[in-house]
């Protein structure tokens, strides 16, 4: 038995000699290090295109001149703390506190400016003293005036005695601690070698630092700031788009990396914002409602909670937290009096004591529930007509389809227009002022940037009966033409949800105009009028009983329903109804709003019922032929992929992921669809490959290669063409290392030995680069392409105006081969 010490360890004279590690017989054999999977990366550009009409363009993009490059941003975590050692939870108070600290400690951070992001990173241009700074600071007013729980409602602005009793510091100042630690260090340099092409993990965060600067910059004017763009206090960017919500107009601003060196990308942006004013106001809106009294109730507390209002006629400001149980009028509260020696408490109303006590006249809101401004267990109430929004607050429900349609209509500017706001913007903003930016050597050019565009020629489209067209200025329609591969529509029916319409008049015009494009429609089972009994219930309701209706008279599972609602743009009941017959019984269904019925809207209508009933409506002259360079000449499939997600304020939505693919090789004018539902707001697709068995997938991927297979005369696709959808930069790399490998375990499942190859393209409708014609009124042409001066200084990237319209959007397009 070995013997122990003392201090709990053997002795190591008790101990038998350890044997040998290695038999003196054997040779160590040298572990091989895990093999790592080569991560993929973006194909670089491989020269400028030339194909096309040269166009000389502005675009919003701002050279920016880096006169230091030599120095380093370093990185502190930032931790705040109440003075008694509780970390500060809340938001909005940090950009406060470092204020502050800036203010009263200037000597001991060396008289260096920083950049805050408001929450835990701070990065200052050289490092301060230490590694490790803490510094005590006072605020005054950071409870916002706000009683201490469970205290008689403000009324007038002033504290009664037991209020003032409460209150943990008379005149509302508080001490925190701020903690600065050290993290790392970011070279300048980083920027310039992004510039020529040498990207490093650096340079994210060296421009990331930039757009600190400009945030913080925008804060200390009090704009709202979302993301990268910041929205001021001033009316004259507010539009009402109904609902008690505001299209709020503010402008983006962000650093880019381009072949032509560092810019800054100006944009306008819109975010949606709260209406300020009295909260009933913003209440009888938002439910579109006569009065208060015809409020639900439930549904405004959700709305309201965590809204900042401001409180009359003292001009207090608090945060919403609930409404009261009871009206106004019943709604007690425990008031204390002092009297004598002893303090006193006694019962009374909310209404009471604004109204008695505090001689606040009340015109409605007895009868009302009260707000909420204290914590669920220590409430304080105050009248609801006291009550107002403040300003700048963000609206994150999804908009009505009256709301969009308002938005955009309000929103459009023209391209002179939007040049002279964002001329003025980059005035305004007065970048030049801002210390850090300064420190960095940074200047910023007043002039729009300008570019060589290229206006490629429209591509030749194929109709029936072998008519060739060349589209106009991106447009074009099907007047005196037929489609080129038209659908017989022979099981059908009309179904009418109260829409007042010659529903006979309206089937034989549709027949006759299908006659003429070369539909052939035989006339209708039969027309399902909707019950006037279920006009005023529910959607769904009208929806079950409309179905109902429907399989009871007919014979079999129709080829296609025409649907009439009654509503043009926001009717409730096309959700269900989609739902009802697509997502559970797979039937093919058109909605129309008819209102004005003339050959131009049948003919729209008629277009897409043939599509989704698998006809082909128009083709490329190039596929046709076939003569597309690559695709025509090996079996080629073309993807395309998105993910969407629930509204901000959703977020037990689960995402939902789509998927469309090319058929019928070599025609790229068929697709089929692939849907799955996946984790809230996850990005990646994660349905693609699913492995169950050792025989069996049930990916999103298996059944689109195996349509193309027996589509496609029993041939597997040689290229892979995806074009993905809705990425960040930053999620570029996922896209092809987790995406991509799905996409390929897909394929080696079906056929080990099969080796196609891939072509990633992303695709992102959400930039803020816009281009203007110098001197003209209207929009670029369609069918322009920018790749130089303003694109990725390394990646194979381009812009492209693909079409015509009132507003252009502009798609950017970065390039992956595999």
């Amino acid at each position: 038995m070995a013997s122990f010490g003392p201090n709990g360890t053997e002795n190591e004279d008790s101990l038998p000699p350890p044997p040998p590690v290695v038999p003196s017989d054997v040779v160590p054999v040298k572990a091989e290090p895990e093999k790592k999977k080569a991560s993929r990366f973006p194909i670089a550009r491989r020269g400028l295109a030339s194909k096309g009409t040269k166009l000389q363009l502005l675009t919003n993009h701002y050279r920016v001149n880096v006169a230091n490059t030599d120095g380093h941003f370093y990185q502190y975590s930032v931790a705040l703390f109440y003075d008694d050692g509780r970390p500060v939870e809340g938001k909005g108070v940090g950009r406060k506190l470092l204020d502050r600290v800036h203010e009263t400690y200037d000597s001991e951070l060396n008289g260096k400016d920083f950049a805050y992001d408001g929450e835990k990173t701070l990065f200052t241009l050289g490092s301060l003293a230490r590694n490790k700074l803490e510094f005590t600071v006072v605020l005054e007013d950071v409870i916002a005036t706000r009683n201490n729980g469970n205290c008689s409602p403000e009324g007038n602005g002033e504290l009664n005695e037991s209020d003032k009793k409460r209150m943990r510091r008379p005149n509302r100042s508080k001490a925190f601690k701020v903690e600065l630690s050290y993290a790392s260090k970011i070279p300048l340099q980083a920027i310039a070698n992004a510039l020529r092409g040498q990207e490093s993990e650096n340079y994210q965060e060296a421009i990331r630092v930039l757009d600190i600067i400009l945030r913080q910059h925008a804060a200390k004017q009090g704009c709202l700031l979302v993301r990268q763009s910041f929205f001021h206090n001033n009316p004259k960017n507010f539009a009402d788009v109904g609902g008690g919500v505001l299209g709020c107009r503010g402008f983006h601003s962000s650093f880019r990396t381009t072949q032509s060196g560092l810019s800054l990308n100006i944009d306008v942006s819109t975010t949606m914002i709260i209406t300020p004013g009295p909260v009933v106001d913003f209440l009888i809106s938002n439910q579109n409602v006569r009065d208060p009294f015809s409020l639900d109730w439930a549904k405004a507390k959700r709305t309201l909670k965590n809204l900042r209002i401001k409180s009359s006629p003292s001009n207090q400001e608090f945060k919403i937290t609930g409404l009261s149980e009871l009206p106004c009028k019943d709604q007690m509260f425990t008031l204390k009096k002092k009297g004598g020696d002893d303090d006193t408490e006694e019962e009374v109303t909310v209404y009471d004591y604004f109204v008695n006590i505090r001689k606040i006249d009340l015109r409605y809101s007895g009868d009302l529930p009260c707000i909420n401004v204290g914590k669920p267990k220590r409430p304080t109430y105050i009248p609801l007509e006291l009550c107002s929004l403040v300003s700048l607050q963000r609206y994150t429900k999804a908009l009505s389809t009256l709301q969009r349609s308002s938005l955009v209509e309000k929103s459009r500017q023209k391209p002179q227009e939007r040049m002279r706001v964002l001329s003025d913007a980059l005035k305004s903003s007065n970048y030049g002022s801002e210390p850090m930016l300064r420190n960095c050597g940074i200047s910023i050019s007043p002039n729009f940037t300008e570019v060589e565009g290229r206006v490629l020629q429209a591509p030749r489209l194929k109709f029936g009966n072998g008519e060739d067209f060349n589209p106009r200025n991106g447009r074009w329609n099907f007047n005196n033409k037929k489609i080129v591969k038209p659908t017989k529509i022979e099981r059908w029916a009309v179904v009418n949800f109260s829409a007042r319409c010659d529903i006979r008049g309206l089937v034989r015009d549709l027949i006759k105009c299908g006659g003429m494009k070369g539909i052939v429609i035989d006339q209708p089972f039969d027309v399902f009028e909707e019950n006037g009994q279920f006009r005023r219930a529910p959607p769904v309701v009208r929806v079950e009983k409309m179905f109902e209706l429907v399989q009871s008279k007919l014979p079999g599972a129709p080829q296609f329903l025409l649907c009439l609602l009654p509503e043009r743009k926001n009717s409730d009941l096309y959700g269900p109804w989609k739902k009802k017959n697509l997502a559970e019984f797979g039937i093919v269904t058109q909605c129309i709003a008819p209102t004005r019925v003339n050959d131009q809207y049948l003919t729209n209508v008629l277009l897409k019922i043939n599509a989704k009933l698998g006809g082909l409506n128009s083709m490329l002259g190039v596929e046709h032929s076939p003569s597309i360079p690559i695709v025509s000449r090996a079996p080629t499939i073309i993807i395309g992929m998105d993910v969407s997600h629930g509204s901000p304020g959703q977020t037990d939505i689960p995402s939902i992921a789509a998927v469309v693919s090319s058929r019928e090789w070599p025609l790229i004018s068929k697709y089929r669809a692939s849907v799955r539902t996946q984790s809230p707001k996850m990005e990646m697709i994660d349905n693609l490959f699913k492995k169950v068995s050792d025989k069996e997938d049930e990916g999103i991927m298996r059944e689109l290669l195996l349509d193309f297979y027996t589509s496609s005369g029993n041939r597997k696709p040689d290229n892979i063409i995806i074009f993905r959808d809705g990425v960040s930069e930053s999620q570029f790399n996922q896209v092809l290392n987790i995406e991509l490998d799905q996409i390929i375990e897909a394929c080696k499942f079906l056929d080990e030995k099969w080796n196609p190859k891939f072509l990633v393209i992303v695709a992102q409708k959400n930039h803020h680069t816009k281009f203007f014609q110098p001197g003209a009124p209207d929009n670029v042409p369609p069918g322009t392409v920018i790749d130089n001066k303003i694109c990725h200084p390394r990646n194979y990237d381009f812009y492209m105006c693909a079409h015509a319209g009132m507003i252009v959007s502009i798609c950017y397009f970065l390039f992956y081969l595999f």
